[in-house]
């Protein structure tokens, strides 16, 4: 058998992302906010791209001006590209002169509300370093005090133990104590403590209820009030039901993070992509392009692309690939704006009683019913709704919110996941304490309504919604 060389023609079929599909792909998951850092910065790198000026933009917005600037420039295609870039004409025209402009539509944003303009507090460790520094001036315990407060936790619990503590500068151990001690002394009462027992008795004896009922729930008895088993902890502490109900409320009135209300975590304001207000008893959708740049190809290039310019081939060249890059840009961006607006249009669309009557109207929806609703691909879809959100009358919601598979009810309606979940909550906080409603239960409640769900569809619901079990719902006295 020999073995040779041959030379073979075949026709096969293959998927090729062009530069520009690319782009597009990797802009249409972008935030408002990511796609206005990544204009920014295209407008630095690439000479070809310029920002329009508002007062240009008034002018474009204004007919007899635009007429006016548009027989200023007239392009030719030949003039700047030939053979395979003959198709850039379109675009080139387009956003050469004005750049990407929005579409017109009425005022339906508000501004924050000047309540939400937050200043920055001080974090848990500086408040207690500002206590230390007032409260004594013994260096060695500072110093302890010091690395304690720098072991504390979110919530305000230490994480290390005595002997490490006293490992980090060689420290006695008994002065760590009297560190610890000292810290645990200063604001907010329970700080410094190393578990939950100990942050309670700290601030139940602050109160001044050392020695009592109370205090010996807590050292003693703590896994019998987690789960309520009011009964047999009225028995253990010789008390009337009456009397343990008292003091269970005041150790349910303690805070178990006495910390975290110093380390909460900055502020981060949502600014919607998209705005659906209803205008004239009709919904309209905008975009919010609210700090986008406003880019357009520089004319000013158009003399170095003419054939008539004697600059040199490579300078030419290069403003070609600058230019091509800018117009894949620009088209890119068009491209997913627009396709922002049909999927926009199409949750509207699907979504209605949504925005007229609220979360209890909303309905089962796939990315499958937007896909084909405006003829793209589901993949193009989950890339749009990725990191995105809506201005509605509801509310401000993230575009996922809007996709939920759902249930058939016996009436033959559609129920959204989201729905049932309200459902089950509304159904266990009126439920009798004394009796709490088990998953089965439940299921039972809900068939009495029309919606007919397994017990292990509503566990994994209460679950999502973080409700415990009706065994640790329910109260025993």
């Amino acid at each position: 058998m020999s073995i040779q060389q041959r030379i073979q023609v075949g026709v096969t079929r293959r998927l090729i992302l062009t530069p520009a599909m690319q782009q597009s792909i990797k802009l249409l998951p972008m935030s408002t906010v990511e796609l206005a850092e990544m204009l920014n910065q295209e407008a630095v790198t690439n000479p070809l791209l310029e920002e329009v000026s508002a007062d240009e933009l008034q002018a474009v917005d204004n007919p007899s001006e635009k007429e006016k600037s548009d027989e200023g420039i007239q392009v030719s295609n030949d003039e700047f590209l030939s053979g395979e870039d003959s198709d850039y004409e379109y675009f080139f025209s387009e956003y050469l002169d004005d750049g990407y402009r929005p579409q017109a539509s009425k005022e339906v944003k508000s501004n924050f509300p000047i309540e939400n303009i937050l200043s920055t507090g001080s974090s848990l460790t500086e408040h207690l370093e500002w206590q230390l520094s007032s409260s004594i001036s013994d260096r060695l315990l500072r110093g302890i005090a010091s690395a304690i407060i720098g072991n504390l936790d979110d919530a305000g619990y230490l994480v290390a133990s005595i002997q490490e503590i006293a490992a980090m500068g060689e420290w006695p151990e008994p002065e760590v104590r009297r560190g610890l001690l000292l810290v645990q002394s200063f604001d907010p009462i329970g700080v410094a403590a190393r578990d939950l027992q100990e942050c309670l008795l700290l601030q139940l004896r602050n109160l001044d209820y050392k020695n009592t009922s109370t205090e010996l729930i807590i050292k003693e008895h703590l896994r019998l009030l987690e789960s309520n088993q009011l009964v047999e902890l009225s028995q253990k502490l010789n008390l009337s039901i009456k009397e343990t109900i008292e003091h269970t409320k005041l150790i349910r009135q303690l805070d178990p993070k006495p910390g975290a209300r110093y380390n909460r975590s900055l502020s981060q304001y949502v600014i919607p992509d998209v705005y659906i207000s209803k205008v004239d008893n009709k919904y309209v959708v905008v975009l919010n392009e609210d700090g986008l740049p406003r880019l357009r190809i520089s004319p000013t290039y158009k003399k170095i692309l003419d054939k008539s310019n004697k600059n040199s081939s490579e300078t030419r060249s290069y403003v070609r690939e600058k230019f091509q890059s800018a117009l894949w840009l620009l088209k890119s961006v068009d491209q997913r704006q627009k396709t922002i607006y049909k999927v926009a249009m199409s949750i509207l669309g699907f979504q209605s009683a949504f925005f007229d009557h609220g979360i209890e109207h909303l309905r089962p929806l796939v990315l499958r019913d937007v896909a084909n609703d405006i003829d793209m691909h589901e993949s193009t879809v989950s890339r749009v709704v990725n990191n995105k959100y809506i201005h509605t009358p509801q509310g401000v919601f993230e575009m996922k919110y809007f996709f939920h598979g759902g249930f058939h009810s016996s009436r033959g309606e559609s129920v959204s996941s989201v729905v049932i979940k309200q459902h089950i909550r509304k159904i266990i906080e009126s439920e009798n304490l004394k009796k709490p409603l088990s998953d089965a239960l439940i299921v039972q409640v809900l068939e009495k309504q029309g919606l007919m769900l397994a017990r292990r569809t509503i566990a994994k619901y209460r679950e999502e919604l973080k409700i415990p079990t009706s065994r640790r719902r329910k109260v025993r006295y």
